[in-house]
């Protein structure tokens, strides 16, 4: 059994370091349905800037920050991943998301109490609404911690067979000739609101929304353009809760005093600490990953360059994005945990240039190399609490 378990874990961790990457192809033109590329990864999200001003069918000019743009570039690349959307289901998407929540993640802790412990932008109160979209739970659009995550909203609206709730309640692709539709029209038909009119005034919103966040691939320097270049880099933990515990290189490994090479930098922190992303960048991997235990990747471009960044030990129930999202430097992307090999909580933390899989460098020196906004000098504990995550 112990050789079986070995061959499992070495599989895989074959599939974590080479699994699939994200295809990118140029952008369309914003044209007809009939003339619009329709397939996975025809959307290359690009930097997204700290606000935008846009103007409303009706003249209204919105001003929408980071944090809703951030949301956008979510919607905007799920849309781009799945077939059959393009360009012209996006801007629907984006429409909708305007119209109900004003690209913000609701939380409804009046109905939904447990809403509110999910990261969101504040709390609505429409029924039993949730989220970006305001879908409800008792309408079958899913469970509060499927419709808390915003990456499983946005693939909720635009359905089809690859769709959560394929094939009712209906998103996007389940309504028969929405290529043809009013885009209002199209975007009434998923959310079904009692007010059918109030999308079309959002859509120069969308549009320019799209037009602001993409760009043609090949576009974006030396790095992926499908990766967006980052505009600052962060220390993954809030200034004050930390303790640094372990670092790169050569030790005695803690639970089987054997001489060990530690790939990573180790951070001590409460059980529930907020672990922040330390730049842009794009999700690449978000679940429960053998001696990493729970794990989330993010691919950034810094610089120009790919990176990656690797952050561990996370409990299940502690990771709050998942593959495909969007996130900006500092986001709040998981909580610290003890699961995996770990004798304790605490962050243990990552980075390879050159993207996932590829060989680890010294994770505190990067951050300091890169101006990371609030690093600071802590202690550092003789108690070590890790594991590294590779051996």
């Amino acid at each position: 059994m112990t050789v079986f378990r070995n061959v499992l874990v070495a599989l895989a961790l074959l599939g974590l370091f080479f699994g699939p990457t994200i295809t990118v192809v140029s952008v369309a033109a914003l044209a007809g349905p009939a003339t619009t590329a329709c397939t996975p990864g025809s959307l290359t999200v690009g930097p997204i800037p700290e606000s935008l001003n846009a103007t409303t069918k009706n003249g209204e000019t919105v001003t929408l920050n980071r944090k809703q743009l951030t949301h956008a570039a979510t919607i905007i690349t799920v849309g781009g991943q799945t077939t059959g959307v393009g360009r012209p289901g996006v801007v629907i998407a984006l429409m909708a998301a305007l119209t109900e929540s004003d690209l913000r993640m609701l939380a409804n802790t009046g109905n939904y109490p447990e809403s509110g412990d999910y990261p969101n932008d504040g709390n609505g109160s429409d029924h039993d609404s949730l989220g970006l979209f305001q879908m409800r739970p008792t309408a079958g659009w899913g469970t509060v911690h499927d419709l808390m995550n915003p990456n499983y909203q946005a693939q909720a609206f635009y359905g089809g067979p690859s769709g959560p709730n394929y094939p009712s309640p209906r998103g996007l692709l389940d309504i028969s000739g929405w290529q043809q539709l009013d885009p209002g029209a199209a975007a009434q038909a998923v959310e079904v609101s009692a007010y059918p009119d109030r999308y079309q005034n959002f859509q120069p919103v969308a549009e320019t929304i799209l037009t602001a966040l993409t760009k043609p691939a090949g576009t974006g320097g030396r790095g992926d353009s499908s990766v967006p270049e980052t505009t600052r880099v962060v220390f993954p933990l809030p200034d004050g809760s930390w303790v640094k515990t372990g670092g790169f290189g050569s030790r005695t490994d803690p639970i089987t005093f054997e001489p060990d090479y530690h790939f990573g930098t180790d951070y001590g922190a409460a059980d529930g600490t907020q672990i922040f992303s330390v730049a842009d960048g794009v999700i690449v991997h978000a679940g429960y990953t053998g001696t990493w235990g729970g794990l989330i990747i993010i691919e950034h471009t810094v610089k120009g360059e790919r990176v990656a960044s690797y952050y561990a030990h996370m409990w299940e129930h502690g990771i709050h994005v998942t593959e495909g999202m969007t996130v900006t430097a500092g986001q709040h992307i998981g909580d610290v945990g003890s699961s995996g090999k770990s004798t304790g909580a605490h962050l243990h933390l990552e980075i390879r240039p050159g993207g996932q899989g590829q060989p680890a460098i010294d994770s505190e020196q990067w951050l300091a190399d890169q101006g990371a906004e609030g690093l600071t000098e802590s202690k550092t504990s003789r108690a070590s609490c890790t594991l590294g995550g590779r051996k």
